[in-house]
């Protein structure tokens, strides 16, 4: 029987679209047929698209989300009551991210501060004023106040102050929001935390804390309303072996200058000399560089 001669049948060519989902006929108006191919004695292999490959998850640069731990690992304590200092875990190398604000806005989109002197006693109630404080209450000023976090957004936050150094400090501020110097985060510090566990890696921008002063028994400026302290953990207390907070060892290499740090020429020293405030960071005995105050000490 003599051999046969076959036709292959023409090969039709898919179409492949993609669409949002809305519903209806979503091929478009000038859509057009595929062309047909000619027909060969062998049948070309059809070829699948490529899969595109899985989107990978975008992984944050270190330093720029909070860690998930953060504020809950204890430290030991030492003989004197700090925390032991201890090595910067790799996510608070470079850190820079800003805590959520606590506060409602303050209108408009740029410096801006509101003033209520004496504070509310709503304000004082969550604060660390007690009886036999070296402040009374009423000489005390709650401040609202915007910012720049450090991811360059326009936030707002609180202090506690004594009300003859409202002016100063609303200035002082104003000079840093002027200069885009970065904040982590600026609330009232409510008394609990005072007694609280070290964690070693606070960075809380604050102004009065009725405490004493570290390592002594007498009122620190902190206690009167009448200093600040400035992003602490980019800008730590040093002493000796002491570091506060003591995760920020990393930060004690002023050398190594990483956003959020204080230098002698820099825009938060300019802004407190201006109005008169001394830098804990030029003191001899041990360095205090996220400290102003209105005496230098």
């Amino acid at each position: 029987m003599g051999a046969r001669t076959g036709i292959v049948a023409a090969v039709v060519a898919a179409v492949v679209m993609s669409g949002c989902g809305g519903g209806g006929d979503d091929r478009s108006d000038d859509a057009t047929s595929a062309p047909e191919t000619t027909a060969t004695s062998e049948a070309s292999p059809t070829t699948e698209p490529p899969s595109p490959a899985p989107a990978s998850p975008t992984v944050p640069e270190p330093g720029t989300v909070p860690p998930n731990w953060l504020g809950t690992r204890v430290l030991p304590r030492t003989d004197a009551g700090f925390g032991k200092a201890q090595p910067t875990p790799p996510e608070l190398r470079n850190r820079r991210f800003t805590i959520p604000d606590s506060l409602p806005a303050l209108p408009g989109d740029g410096f801006a501060s509101r003033v209520a002197d004496p504070a509310p006693a709503r304000v004082i109630a969550r604060s660390t004023w007690r009886q036999g404080c070296p402040v009374g209450r009423r000489d005390l000023a709650w401040v609202r106040l915007t910012f720049w976090g450090f991811d360059g957004a326009r936030h707002t936050g609180e202090l506690l102050v004594n009300g003859r150094a409202v002016k100063d400090l609303v200035e002082a501020f104003r000079r840093l929001y002027e200069a885009r110097f970065p904040l982590e985060e600026m609330r009232i510090p409510r008394a609990a935390e005072a007694t609280a566990p070290p964690t070693g890696d606070g960075n809380n921008t604050v102004a009065f804390a009725c405490r004493a002063t570290r390592g002594a028994t007498s009122f620190s400026e902190h206690a009167y309303g009448l200093a600040v302290d400035i992003n602490p953990f980019q800008n730590p207390y040093v002493k000796g072996d002491v570091v506060l907070p003591e995760l920020a060892s990393s930060y004690v290499n002023r050398k190594n200058v990483r956003p959020g740090m204080i230098t002698a020429d820099g825009p938060v020293v300019r802004a407190f000399s201006a109005i008169g405030w001394g830098w804990g960071g030029g003191w001899k005995n041990l360095k205090d560089y996220q400290h102003f105050s209105e005496s230098g000490r």
